[in-house]
């Protein structure tokens, strides 16, 4: 199978696709867009950004063909030995996941805008770009020159929907080698880079995951960043590259996010193993037409957001305060989220088809990224704790990739439990049927996983009057104050204050934030002693409220703090947990 993509105008946006199959001998062919991509588990309906759309013979005669669902198509083929389908596509969404084009660069992801025929997906697919002379191209495939042509060759279509590229003629590239595997650096947009900086961090934590896994599904890595002027933090997935998303330009090699950089390229880098060779059973092989139904997103992201972060720590990238503060941004997650008593991360793993990538409806699930982290967290440590330091979650992860991935099979939940009980020798039947399975604060299973490293789970009061005393959280952005997230049965709660409800008086004193002067959070803690009178603007209608504030009572912090009567076999474990003496 055959694409030739090229464009025509880029200020218009508009990629033009040429699909071509020959050795057709139906009748009739069914032609898929796919309906979602992998790595974000919810359906995209793609074929939303198709324009046009026409099927011809080899001798370019129209076929007759008809739209079957919303991305599918039935073409009739009688006496046609090559079919080619004619296509433009709208690419002007620019994230990590997206296709794009304008006048600087042509980004694509293959399974966004590639139409295939779902009986030949294991066939050869060529890419042939027609682009710029100047232009280069970043892409885990390879790529040969044809008559001023850059042709790109994928073994079957899997493998084409999970090579992005980048092309441009700005493109900043750099590479090293480590473990005699190539990493390769491929930078769009406007940043100035420390090669010498980047390499050696990158190379710490690359160095560490393929230690730890043993065998790499890949020969050579690419790091595709689309670097944009605005704030921005997004990444995706693929065997042998990622695209990561990051900005403002001007802020990448400093601080936060420069720390995010390496915190979103260590955890895109560990879904290699974990989700794009190690899947769940219903995901081997990926189905691109429908919903792919799973509980074990615990696994897939829980699994990966945990050593994400921990990698960076045990290989001597992040400080040790970096570590726990990242750890304790999730246990903050967790107790924010109420939605932790309504449905489990298991349910929620199944349900991220429904909300998984937006906020949804107040308290109703649980994230399989957060919760799941602390759950492999909780899981690494009963491991740890069981087998007497002689095992960890690492070979739960090493065991999945060479007995299940390595073998093209994908595991059950029976089979991840089963696997995490023989390295523990014991049951986890406390972890999987109270906590993955059950909608639950996990308090008692974190002070238990904490307790084995020396370590406590301390809540106190947030440091905001608004949060621990009247029980909502705020935005306070563009000159006005937003309720975000009201704490159930709180002061603000039973004084009828609503989420998306806007703030805009309390006492009298009109409330319109700027840089800090008239924010309802300084005003609502100059009045801590009093009632509160508050002024509500909702549904086009204005109402006053009255709140009496119940100090500490609401909204807490938390996080993991060492232990002052830690002994020296908990401070042994911890040391062996994160890299760092205690």
């Amino acid at each position: 199978m055959k694409y030739i993509i090229s464009y025509q105008q880029a200020h218009h946006h508009y990629l033009d696709i040429e699909f071509i199959a020959d050795q057709i001998q139906s009748e009739s062919v069914i032609v898929q867009l796919p309906a979602w991509r992998p790595g974000r588990y919810e359906l995209g309906n793609f074929a939303k950004n198709i324009q046009k759309w026409e099927a011809v013979d080899q001798a370019g005669n129209p076929l007759t063909c008809k739209k079957i669902t919303k991305d599918t198509w039935k073409v009739y083929t009688k006496n046609v030995t090559q079919l080619h389908i004619r296509y433009n596509y709208f690419a002007n969404e620019l994230n990590a996941g997206s296709t794009f084009l304008d006048a600087t660069q042509l980004y694509v992801n293959p399974v966004n805008c590639c139409v295939y025929i779902p009986s030949r997906m294991d066939q050869t697919c060529e890419v042939e770009l027609i682009l710029p002379a100047n232009y280069k191209v970043a892409c885990g495939l390879p790529a040969k020159q044809v008559a001023n042509k850059t042709v790109l060759t994928a073994t079957d279509f899997h493998m084409l929907a999970d090579s992005p590229f980048i092309a441009s003629d700005s493109l900043q590239h750099y590479k090293f080698t480590c473990n005699m595997v190539e990493f390769n650096f491929w930078f769009q947009g406007e940043c100035r880079l420390d090669w010498e900086k980047l390499t050696k961090d990158f190379y710490k934590f690359c160095e560490f995951q393929l230690k730890m896994m043993k065998k790499a599904p890949f020969s050579t890595y690419h790091f595709l960043f689309q670097i944009l002027p605005f704030r921005m933090y997004h990444g995706v997935e693929h065997v042998n590259s990622t695209v990561i998303a990051l900005g403002p330009g001007y802020n990448l090699m400093k601080d936060k996010l420069y720390e995010d950089m390496l915190g979103v390229s260590c955890h895109e880098l560990f879904h290699a193993w974990n989700i794009k060779t190690i899947r769940p059973i219903e995901m081997q092989p990926y189905d691109y037409s429908k919903e792919n139904y799973s509980k074990l997103g615990y696994v897939c992201e829980g699994v990966t957001t945990y050593y994400g972060d921990q990698i960076l720590s045990r290989s001597g990238v992040y400080s040790e305060l970096q570590y726990l503060q990242s750890f304790n941004e999730r246990l903050q997650k967790h107790l924010d989220n109420f939605g932790r008593f309504n449905l489990s991360v298991a349910d929620s793993s199944f349900d991220t088809w429904l909300d998984g990538y937006v906020q949804g409806v107040p308290n109703r699930k649980t994230s399989i990224y957060d919760e799941g982290c602390l759950l492999a967290f909780c899981t690494d440590l009963f491991i740890r704790k069981n087998s007497k330091n002689k095992y960890s979650l690492d070979d739960v992860m090493v065991h999945l990739y060479t007995e299940f991935a390595l073998k093209q099979k994908g595991y059950s939940a029976t089979d991840y439990k089963g696997i995490v009980e023989h390295y523990a020798n014991a049951s986890v039947d406390n972890i999987m049927n109270n906590y993955i399975n059950k909608a639950v604060d996990y308090t008692p299973l974190l002070e238990e996983a904490m307790h084995y490293i020396g370590c406590e789970f301390v809540k106190y009061p947030s440091v905001h009057f608004h949060e621990h005393a009247i029980g909502i959280k705020i935005s306070e952005t563009n000159g006005s104050c937003k309720v975000t997230s009201v704490y159930p049965s709180s002061a603000a709660d039973s004084a009828g204050i609503s989420i998306q409800d806007e703030i805009i008086g309390i006492n009298m004193i009109a409330i319109k934030p700027d840089h800090s002067v008239n924010s309802f959070a300084e005003w609502s803690a100059y009045f801590s002693d009093q009632p509160l009178l508050i002024t509500i603007a909702s549904n086009y209608r204005i109402r006053q409220v009255k709140v009496i504030p119940v100090p500490f009572q609401f909204y807490k912090s938390g996080k993991i703090q060492k232990s002052n009567s830690a002994t020296l076999e908990q401070r042994a474990n911890y040391k062996l947990w994160c890299g760092y003496e205690f």
